[in-house]
């Protein structure tokens, strides 16, 4: 592609720049900005909807009772319980066991406020969801 038919669709970049790669006058390759690609803006699209939908159905779940509000939070940053095991320094089994709602309300302080700032959120967030920001699409408008 030559440097002067880059495509700048703008999108889920936000007004970010991605360096691709052009081929100048010279015939030489070439770092050049790019608003976006129509295409892939079009699949990132779909691929943050589908990871909304699956927020959304851990949120169902959370309210049901059926897994604590770890999980929405997990889901929430993409997270498996083994990522977040990594991260935290503990055991996949303890982050699982983390997901029942009853262990879950017994977690000391220190562990709450460990996994809140890992997640990116407040303690009292990381324990009532409704308090979390809704979750928004990248490049979109409204919500989700």
């Amino acid at each position: 592609m030559r440097q002067d038919e880059v495509p700048q669709d703008e999108g889920i970049a936000e007004g970010l720049v991605e360096v691709t790669y052009a081929v100048d006058d010279d015939g030489h390759y070439t770092q050049v900005g790019s608003a976006g690609w129509e295409p892939k803006n079009i699949s990132n699209h779909q691929a943050w909807e589908e990871i909304v939908k699956k927020v959304e159905a851990v949120r169902a779940e959370v309210e049901a009772g059926r897994v604590s509000p770890l999980a929405f939070h997990m889901a929430r940053n993409q997270m498996e319980a083994g990522l977040l095991a990594s991260y935290m320094g503990l055991f996949r089994w303890q982050v699982r066991r983390h997901l029942k709602p009853a262990v879950f309300a017994r977690l000391e302080s220190e562990l709450l406020e460990r996994y809140a700032a890992m997640l990116r959120t407040t303690v009292a967030a990381l324990g009532d969801i409704n308090l979390a920001p809704e979750m928004k699409i990248p490049g979109s408008r409204g919500g989700a």
